[in-house]
C-alpha cells in the first residue's frame, strides 16, 4: 500500500510541478497589475456609473483596503432540485502586495425547499511576508444527498436517498519554510448527526455493506490532527495567475480524541497554471489530486467522494458523491481566455475524470469523464473575482454551477 501511494502521489505532482521551478512562474509583474486593475471594466463600476452613484473612500493605508464581492444566485444542489445562495467573498492584503498574498474569506449559505441547509465559513489568511498562513473551514449543514454505495460501477437508479446533519471544524496554522514553502498543524472534526434513509426497511448499512457510520438512526464522529505542508506561488486564490500550488494532509483520527474509529487519511492536491500571454487572460489550470484513508475502516460520510474534497468544487458534470471509495483520483484541465480586451467578459473550457477503488478488490477499475464551459464576467476588478456561470454534463448526469471566482 505505502509503494502505491509514493506511486500515485508521482503521477499527482509530476506533471504538474514540471514546472515548478521556472523564475516567470514567481511572483511576477502582470501578476500584480492584474490584481489591482485600474484600465478594465467590472460590473461594480459599471453599475455605479449607471446609477450615478458616488462612494467616498477613506485614505487608503498600505494593504489594508477589503475588496467585497456579493452575488445572490440559484444553483443545483445534492438532493434535488434548486437552492438559493447568497455568497459574500471579501479580499484583503495584510502587507504591502508585493511581498504578501491577497488573504481572502467567503461566506455562502444556501437553502431550498426540500429541507437542505448550508452554511459554510471558509478564510485563508496570510500575514505580513506570507510568514504565517491560517487556515479555516467551518460548516454546518442539514443535508439530503443520494449514495450508490462504494466502487464505480454501480447503476445511476441505485442509490438510496441518505438524511443527515453535518458540522465540520478545520483549522490549520503554517509557517513560511522557504520562499514558497510553508508546513505546520491542523485540528479536523467531522461530526455526522442523525444518519437515516427515507426507506426504514432498508438502511444505509444493508444498502453500502459498510460497517462504520452506516446504522440507521445513528451519529459519526471523527477527530484528529493533520500534519500540512503548503507550496503556492499563487499571489490571488480568486483567480489564480501562473504559478503552482501543492498542499499536502496527513490526517489522524485516533479513538483516544474521540473518533469512532482509528483511522487516518492523506490529502494531495496538485495545480499548474500556464500563462499564454503576458497580459489579459489566456492560460490553461491543470488540477489533480489523490485522496486515500488507512488504517481501520473510516465513517461512511468520510471516506472520499467526488465533489466532496475540501473546497468541494470537483467533478462539474458529476452528480455530488455520485462515486466514492476508500480512494479517489481525480484530474481537470481548464482553459480560460478573454473574449472582451477589457476583461468585462471572459469564457472557460474544461474536461475531467475521476477513479475510486472498489469494495471488494481496492482496485481502480473504472473511470468516468465529465467536460463542458461557461462564461466568466468580472464582478470585482481590483481582487480579481469573477462571476462563474458553467455547464458541465457527463454520461449521467448535467448541471449549471454558479460561483463567485475560479472553481480551482
Amino acid at each position: 500500500m505505502f509503494r502505491r501511494i509514493i506511486v500515485v502521489l508521482l503521477i499527482v505532482a509530476g506533471p504538474l510541478l514540471s514546472w515548478a521551478q521556472t523564475p516567470k512562474d514567481m511572483l511576477i509583474a502582470p501578476a500584480g497589475e492584474r490584481v489591482d486593475d485600474t484600465t478594465g471594466r467590472d460590473l461594480i463600476g459599471i453599475f455605479l456609473g449607471v446609477t450615478h452613484i458616488h462612494i467616498h473612500h477613506p485614505r487608503s493605508q498600505r494593504g489594508r483596503r477589503v475588496y467585497y464581492s456579493l452575488l445572490p444566485l440559484s444553483t443545483s444542489v445534492p438532493g434535488g432540485g434548486y437552492a438559493l445562495i447568497t455568497s459574500t467573498t471579501a479580499g484583503f492584503y495584510l502587507g504591502d502586495r508585493k511581498e504578501t498574498y491577497l488573504s481572502t474569506a467567503t461566506f455562502s449559505p444556501s437553502f431550498n425547499f426540500r429541507g437542505q441547509f448550508n452554511f459554510p465559513l471558509r478564510a485563508n489568511v496570510w500575514s505580513p511576508k506570507n510568514n504565517w498562513n491560517y487556515q479555516l473551514d467551518t460548516r454546518y449543514s442539514i443535508y439530503p444527498a443520494y449514495t450508490w454505495g462504494l466502487g464505480g460501477r454501480q447503476d445511476k437508479s441505485d442509490k438510496i436517498l441518505v438524511r443527515y446533519n453535518y458540522y465540520r471544524l478545520y483549522a490549520s496554522a503554517l509557517k513560511r519554510i522557504s520562499p514558497f514553502f510553508l508546513a505546520g498543524m491542523g485540528y479536523n472534526m467531522d461530526y455526522n448527526i442523525h444518519i437515516r434513509t427515507n426507506n426504514d426497511s432498508l438502511n444505509l448499512q444493508q444498502f453500502t455493506h459498510y460497517p462504520v457510520g452506516t446504522g440507521n438512526h445513528s451519529n459519526s464522529f471523527s477527530q484528529g490532527l493533520s500534519l500540512n505542508l503548503l507550496g503556492d506561488t499563487r499571489n490571488n486564490i480568486f483567480n489564480p495567475i501562473p504559478g503552482w500550488y501543492l498542499n499536502v494532509v496527513y490526517r489522524l483520527n485516533p479513538q483516544f480524541l474521540g473518533s469512532q474509529s482509528n483511522w487516518q487519511s492523506l490529502y494531495v492536491d496538485a495545480r499548474k497554471y500556464i500563462a499564454f500571454s503576458s497580459k489579459g487572460q489566456n492560460m490553461l489550470g491543470l488540477w489533480s489530486y489523490f485522496w486515500s484513508t488507512l488504517g481501520s475502516s473510516p465513517p461512511y460520510l468520510q471516506l472520499p467522494a467526488i465533489g466532496t474534497e475540501p473546497y468541494q468544487r470537483s467533478g462539474r458534470g458529476f452528480y455530488p458523491m455520485r462515486y466514492l471509495g476508500r480512494n479517489l483520483f481525480y484530474f481537470e484541465a481548464e482553459y480560460r481566455k478573454d473574449i472582451t480586451d477589457d476583461g468585462l467578459f471572459g469564457f472557460v473550457l474544461f474536461a475531467n475524470t475521476n477513479s475510486v477503488t472498489e469494495r471488494d478488490n481496492h482496485q481502480f477499475s473504472y473511470i468516468h469523464g465529465a467536460a463542458g464551459g461557461g462564461l466568466r464576467i468580472k464582478f470585482n476588478r481590483k481582487s480579481g473575482t469573477n462571476i462563474g456561470i458553467d455547464y458541465g454534463v457527463s454520461k449521467e448526469y448535467s448541471a449549471f454551477y454558479f460561483n463567485l471566482g475560479e472553481t480551482f
